[in-house]
């Protein structure tokens, strides 16, 4: 196992940003940078054992600051959405940043994605290198309580894994929910559509036209969200019930415990690459870069098409502060936050 930190850019007012690259025995890469915690390159072996970076982003911190649909980033406080920019706590109504018409998305207009991230590699093994991020969010910041001290773990294994741990402590009571919003296209170019995925979630939450859950937790089966036995991503796509064709959905998983258990595996066929998604989350959201339209250019002058990503967020349910009987997002003084998610990459 070995690291290297490089120098990734500057901000404009000068705050330097570092980049670190982990690496395993098998040359497999993890790229992450301290601007929003951003995992800027995957590199792993195909079924020939060649080398390709499977996730989205850029080359540059400069691209980065010029706005992107949160490739790579570390998403919160809150990842995903909280309907009307509101919720109450302990009886006190909390106003929150919209940025996602009357809601919020993925923590308002200055979420996690645009924070600067302090980075340390800790001590570790022979067999594994480990990167954490800390960042401390003020009180009030983007209307959230509480001051909220985070730490993200980025662990890479010589067994292709790559860990990320998620820790908060605060001051007062206040919601957190924070994942990681990588897309992935284990082909490296192109789309998604062929790859194979499978879901371990029997239900899903419903959402309304905005996207915003409606409370209900219904069945996928007889659906083109039924994932629990493996589908291209492109077979039932046009039927998942968006405006735009494709999945952005929230998965309700089968674990009902914090124990880390599979949640999604995706295999793509020609270059025999397998991601194995594993999480101590209740929820998965599944999201197809449907948004996306060629107007991008990434990594190397590859130009980002519609559906040349998936992203599996792990995660509390979307706009579970303002519906109690979803798996709560509440933590409290001296009741710390804590979360791991495990992405295995393997050939077939």
């Amino acid at each position: 196992m070995s690291f290297e930190q490089t120098e990734f850019g500057r901000l404009p007012n000068g705050t330097l940003i570092q980049r670190f690259t982990l690496k395993n025995a098998r040359g497999t890469q993890a790229r992450i940078m301290e601007y929003g915690g951003i995992l800027t390159g995957m590199h792993v072996r195909d079924r020939g054992g060649n080398l390709g970076n499977v996730v989205l982003g850029f080359d540059t911190l400069a691209r980065y600051l010029q706005g992107h649909p949160f490739f790579g980033a570390i998403t919160g406080r809150f990842a995903n959405r909280i309907g009307g920019a509101q919720f109450s706590l302990d009886g006190n109504l909390h106003s929150i940043t919209k940025n996602h018409g009357a809601h919020t998305l993925h923590g308002g207009a200055q979420g996690f994605d645009k924070r600067v991230w302090k980075g340390a590699i800790l001590p570790g093994t022979s067999q594994q290198t480990t990167l954490e991020l800390s960042y401390v969010s003020a009180d009030g910041e983007e209307g959230y309580p509480g001051r909220l001290e985070s730490r993200v773990r980025y662990t890479l294994t010589d067994n292709d894994e790559l860990r990320i741990e998620y820790l908060a402590s605060t001051d007062k009571p206040t919601v957190v929910n924070l994942t990681n919003h990588t897309y992935f296209n284990l082909a490296g170019s192109g789309t998604i559509l062929d790859h194979e995925l499978e879901i371990a979630a029997d239900h899903y939450t419903p959402v309304d036209g905005t996207l915003i859950p409606t409370g209900e937790i219904r069945s996928v089966r007889g659906t083109a969200l039924d994932f629990t036995t493996p589908h291209r991503i492109g077979e039932r796509y046009a039927n998942a019930g968006l405006a735009i064709p494709g999945y952005d959905h929230n998965f309700v998983l089968k674990h009902d415990s914090t124990a880390l258990a599979l949640a999604a595996l995706a295999h793509e066929p020609i270059s025999g690459r397998v991601l194995e998604v594993w999480t101590t989350e209740p929820g998965v959201q599944l999201y197809t870069a449907n948004n996306l339209d060629g107007s991008i250019t990434g990594t190397s002058g590859v130009a980002y098409p519609k559906y040349s990503g998936f992203c599996l967020e792990t995660q509390k349910f979307p706009d579970s502060p303002n519906k109690p009987w979803f798996p709560s997002s509440t933590i409290r003084p001296g009741v710390p936050y804590q979360s791991t998610t495990t992405f295995r990459f393997l050939t077939r």
